[in-house]
């Protein structure tokens, strides 16, 4: 287990959260994202890798969403 940058804990997991963003014109939620969680305190992180797939979803999905958008990781990271 790696330890927690919150609350500096051993607790940290690896898991799946769903992340979501609000553009103010259009809201992006990203579900089944991987992340490391602290099962103690529930501080959650990304890799620097997932982040930057994050960011390239978000802008798709800025460029082709009205208001709402929901999309799966696995689907989208590939």
């Amino acid at each position: 287990m790696n330890t927690c940058f919150f609350c500096k804990n051993d607790t940290v997991v690896h898991t799946v959260t769903t992340y979501m963003v609000d553009l103010k014109d259009c809201i992006v939620i990203v579900r089944n994202v991987p992340c490391e969680e602290c099962t103690e305190c529930g501080e959650k992180y990304f890799t620097d890798d997932v982040m930057e797939k994050l960011e390239t979803i978000v802008k798709k999905a800025r460029e082709i969403a009205s208001e709402v958008f929901v999309t799966d990781y696995s689907k989208q990271a590939a």
